[in-house]
């Protein structure tokens, strides 16, 4: 199929594409992208090795549209799933459990409160 990508026509087939992005290792997506091969690429990643043009030649918009009249599944960065929630450290479970520091400052019933020799 002739697709213009950054005013240059290409003529694309899914099943060249599809080799071409054969062992090369898809990088995070952080916006628009295309699965190929039950993995998903970057849109500018698979741009640039489809057309040998560096990335900034083109847009994401010109790939998507070539790459879904191919027949390939495109998203858009706003329906890109959204990156995992930090992970905690052990500590800070630990501090989140126990609560703030003036929390844990209350005293036991029962218990005398002597004042300290620094005055606080």
């Amino acid at each position: 199929m002739r697709c213009v990508i950054a005013r240059f026509p290409f003529d694309l087939f899914k099943n060249e594409v599809e080799d071409s992005m054969k062992g090369i290792k898809p990088e995070p997506v952080t916006g628009d992208a295309v699965v190929i091969s039950r993995r998903v690429y970057p849109v500018k990643q698979v741009g640039e090795v489809i057309t040998r043009q560096d990335r900034r030649d083109f847009s994401s918009a010109e790939v998507v549209r070539a790459l879904s009249k191919l027949g390939f599944t495109c998203r858009t960065a706003e329906s890109a799933v959204p990156a995992p929630a930090p992970v905690r450290t052990p500590l800070e479970t630990a501090s989140a459990l126990l609560g703030t520091p003036a929390e844990a400052r209350t005293e036991a019933p029962g218990a005398v409160s002597v004042p300290r020799a620094d005055g606080v």
